[in-house]
């Protein structure tokens, strides 16, 4: 564990942060080498987003003439009853 200096750690707070969380590993800050605070990551995960491909699978069936449904009517609807 890595142990800064105030002024270090006032000039490079924003870096030593990022490193802390990046590594997992905290650090002390010390003033006069004397240690004053332990800065450690809180262990955060981020939501993960909900999948939406694939969300129904199993709960809808497409039957295999899908592609010709309704076509006698389809075609009475656009040409009458010829």
């Amino acid at each position: 564990m890595q142990t800064y200096n105030m002024h270090d750690a006032k000039t490079n707070l924003s870096r030593l942060i990022d490193e802390a969380v990046h590594d997992g590993e905290p650090f002390v800050i010390a003033k006069a080498g004397k240690p004053l605070v332990k800065v450690v990551p809180i262990d955060v995960r981020e939501p993960v987003p909900p999948s939406r491909i694939g969300f129904m699978k199993g709960q809808i069936h497409v039957p295999d003439d899908f592609d010709s449904m309704g076509s006698g009517e389809i075609q009475t609807l656009f040409e009458g009853d010829a």
